[in-house]
Order: C-alpha cells, then structure tokens, then sequence
C-alpha cells in the first residue's frame, strides 16, 4: 500500500489531556488507573476515568449530541491544535474530500442507562427527552463530529469491540486508495458506563487493582475510557524521513469463540503478517510492537503465541494498557497515537505494573521505557469474535 502521512495527531486518556501529558507518563512509567469511584459503581475493581468530562460543554446548536462519550470526543479534539489542522485540511481539499472513520464500542449507551432510572413506572417508557438517535445510537459519535467540524465526506462508524479503531485506519486507507477522499480523520471514542464495567466485571475478566499485563501473576482487565485522533494524508512534497506514516494495515477474523481468541492466536498473526505484507516489510525489520496486551490469563497467551511465531523472540515489545487501561473501542486509535509518539520522540514505553513478567509466554517485554528510536512500530488490537486488528506505522524515507 501507498503510505499515508500522520499529520495531526491526539490523544486524551486517564494520564492526561494531549500529546504532552500522554509523552510525560509513558516516558516516566506513570499510570492512571485509580479505584473505581464512576457513577453509582460499587465493585472492586481500578478504572481509568478521564476528569473533567462531565464539565465539557457542547456548542448550542449540537445539544441534541449531548452524551459522556460526545463529550469526551469534543474534549479531546480540542487539544494540540487538531480542531485547527482538521480545518485547514478542509480548506486545502474541500469539505467532500475529507472522510471520517471512527470506532467506539459504547457510544453513548450511559445516556440510555441514566433514562432507564427514570423510567414510566406504569408503561416502561423512556423518558420523552431521551434520543437514542443522537446519543446511544453508534453512529452518534461521527455525526456528532460530522456536525463540529463541517464535514461533508463518508463518514463511517466501526463497532467490532477492541478493533473498532485500528480498523478504522484500514478503512480510511481504502478510500483514499479509491480515490474517493484526499484526507481522512481517523479515530476512536470510548466513555465509561455501567454496561462494561458491570459486565466486563460479570464475565469475571477485570482485575481487582491496575492491570498487569504479561505478568505471571495477570488476572484480569482494567477499563479505562478515552480518544484519540489522527489526520491521514497521502505524502505532500514537503513531506521528510522525519514524518510518521501509516504503511501496512492487517485485518483477520478467526471466529474461533465468541469472547476469546484462538489458543495459538492464529488470527492475530494472520493479522500482523498482512500488515507486514502490504507495507514490504520483513518481520526482522520490526523495531517495537505495542502489544494488545489486555493481561487476562489466555489473551496474553494467545497472542504472545501469534507473536513468538511470527516474529521471534527478539522484538521489544509492551502493552500500555498498565498505563491507560484498556479504553475498548478506542484502544486502536490511542495505541496508534503512542505508536506514533514513540516514532516520533525517539522512545519505546516501557509496560508499567508487571512486576515479574510470565517465562512461559516467551516474548522481550519491556518494564521500563527504552529511550532508542524505532523506525516501524506494529501496533495489535484484538476483539471478541476474534476481529483482529495490527498497524504498522514507520517514518517515511
């Protein structure tokens, strides 16, 4: 495939708001999982809640958007001058030649829980000012940000669980291969709610404290909320070996179970080695992988598995999830951004929490940020039903 220029990017998780605050934790090994305090949960369990979400106000005229995750993705869009480059890439091509492909897996399903509490008590009826239109419905996030920004090009939303933002790069790619767009604005958004920390939770899969990724002694998920985002371009003539490009996307479907991955995570590697193949590159030539890294006992396995075999022993590798906690359908997007970073700013996070990491699983994992610059980052995210996902993100040149 043709690379395709980062020109813009964000993110905004439980470490902080931006490209700056995100940098200063992994570089640091600082995470922002804390006991969870979300709305009316009572579990033992840490979550990564972004502060401030709820102060986040919406334009007047998009009120009707109104929701946590809506929210969150206006929060996030306004930091390191992306509402601004989203603009004047609009200015440059036109508003019909930008495409906007987003992934979340939770929308704005709290609004629907907050209704439900305030429910008819003789006909079950929602409340007349719930709108599942503009709140709950998956498509909400991309009209949402369709409506912010004044974009008028296709606009699509990717809901395959963790997946759903690495593949929206994926989709962004083809579109632009087509001819169809000349830029797109690619993300993810995932908000906190009841349904996922109770039933995460139900599933016996979340971790009583931070989660601890490859570790011997793994036991669950921490969820965490968040978005990122990030403009793709085709290489302009100013373009240097300094850019960040997006040049291999891999896409499988094991469908091996409904909720865990193939045990020798053959679809994960199915997913990296197409990666690989579309951007010519050999899996020698792979500097750091940001690992899916959930920190359950099997997922960890499989895909540790998957990568064993394709790539060996050797590739420094983590999960940063310790740091960010597993934000779902926004997981994509935010590891990409710290892929991004890390080509960037010359560095490879170190996995935070995993104090004596699991021998059996075999992989170079990295406890402490490793200040070396790779040239091509891979970048997992996995889902349930065994939708895979894998980046590979490199400088140009």
């Amino acid at each position: 495939m043709t690379p395709l220029v980062l020109s813009h990017y964000t993110a905004t998780t439980c470490v902080g708001r931006g490209l700056g605050p995100l940098e200063s934790a992994l570089r640091a090994g600082r995470g922002g999982l804390a006991p969870c305090a979300f709305e009316t949960v009572d579990l033992d369990i840490h979550a990564g809640e972004i502060e401030g979400v709820d102060d986040e106000r919406l334009p007047a005229a998009l009120a009707a958007f109104d929701c946590r995750n809506n929210r969150l993705a206006r929060l996030a869009l306004r930091q390191d001058g992306f509402e601004d480059a989203v603009r004047a890439v609009v200015a440059r091509v036109g508003r019909r030649r930008v495409g906007l492909f987003l992934g979340t897996s939770t929308s704005g399903i709290l609004e629907a829980e907050l209704a439900f509490r305030h429910r008819d008590p003789l006909t079950g009826a929602l409340p007349a000012a719930f709108s599942y239109r503009s709140t709950q419905n998956t498509f909400s996030v991309a009209a949402f940000v369709r409506e912010l920004l004044g974009l008028e090009g296709p606009a699509v939303v990717v809901s395959t669980a963790c997946s759903s933002s690495a593949k929206v790069f994926g989709c962004a790619e083809r579109m632009v291969a087509a001819g169809v767009i000349d830029a797109a604005l690619v993300g993810g958004v995932d908000s906190l709610c009841l349904t996922t920390l109770y039933g995460f939770h139900s599933l016996q899969l979340t971790a009583p404290g931070p989660c601890r990724p490859f570790a011997v002694d793994r036991d669950g998920i921490t969820i965490g909320e968040g978005a990122a985002f990030a403009l793709l371009e085709r290489p302009g003539p100013d373009a240097s070996s300094a850019c960040v490009a997006l040049q291999g996307v891999g896409e499988s479907n094991d469908a091996y179970h409904l909720s865990s991955p193939h045990p020798d995570g053959l679809g994960a590697r199915i997913a990296m080695a197409a990666a690989l193949s579309a951007a010519g590159v050999e899996p020698g030539q792979v500097d750091y992988l940001n690992l899916h890294g959930t920190a359950t006992p099997s997922n960890d396995r499989a895909e540790a598995r998957a990568v064993v075999a394709l790539l060996g022993a050797r590739v420094p590798c983590s999960s940063t999830k310790g740091a960010t906690g597993h934000t779902l359908g926004a997981a994509g997007a935010v590891e990409a951004v710290i892929s991004a970073l890390a080509l960037a700013r010359g560095f490879m996070p170190g996995g935070i929490n995993s104090r004596q990491l699991d021998p059996a699983l075999g992989v170079h994992y990295l406890t402490a940020t490793r200040n070396v610059a790779p040239a091509r980052v891979l970048s997992n995210s996995f889902g349930f039903g065994g939708t895979n996902c894998s980046l590979l993100l490199g400088r140009l040149g």
